[in-house]
């Protein structure tokens, strides 16, 4: 009896097995038509393969490098379209599009704001400004 998946190979024949098991449960009408050795294999088996995909790491997720990431992150986290954020900060749309693109530099008062509406470190904006 296998107790632990220890390659990419013996995850794909566990996950063969798996699709087995729920493809013939489908074919005769749901899973109470399995029996119960096959139900407690079932079970088994998506346990070894639900410990063998924790273990995978993930992809690291690339952290803004400059206060335009930053602020773009912050938009998308806040499904926010940039006019909505500059309304938010209290600032025109213009301004902030000057910002966002480096033509325009951020003063204490956006800064304050960026802080406050959006929660981005006071280091990060100080460091990225």
């Amino acid at each position: 009896m296998q107790y632990k998946i220890n390659s990419e190979e013996e995850y794909r024949q566990v996950m063969e097995q798996v699709e087995a098991y729920l493809r013939k449960s489908t074919a005769q009408g749901g899973s109470h038509t399995l029996s119960a050795a096959e139900k407690t294999e079932l079970g088994r088996l998506s346990l070894l393969a639900e410990a063998w995909e924790d273990g995978i790491p993930l992809m690291p997720i690339r952290q803004p490098q400059t206060l335009t990431e930053m602020i773009q992150l912050k938009i998308y986290e806040r499904k926010l379209k940039q006019k909505d954020l500059a309304a938010l900060l209290g600032i025109s749309a213009t301004r902030l599009s000057e910002v966002m693109q480096g033509k325009r530099k951020v003063n204490m008062d956006l800064a304050k704001r960026l802080y406050t509406v959006l929660n981005i470190e006071a280091a990060f904006i100080l460091e990225k400004s």
